[in-house]
């Protein structure tokens, strides 16, 4: 469920990778997933993958 929102207000705001990957995501959640993609998707700066 707060993954859906998280990726809805993403596209409502039309949000780029690097403003979701500074937004504040829980731990350890499908959420901080996201994080870790966006964080991937600029210059490759994933912590946990």
């Amino acid at each position: 469920m707060c993954l859906i929102a998280e990726a809805v207000t993403a596209m409502e705001f039309r949000a780029s990778a690097e403003d979701v990957a500074r937004m504040s995501h829980a731990h350890p959640t499908y959420a901080e997933a996201m994080k870790e993609a966006c964080l991937a998707a600029t210059e490759n700066r994933a912590i946990h993958m």
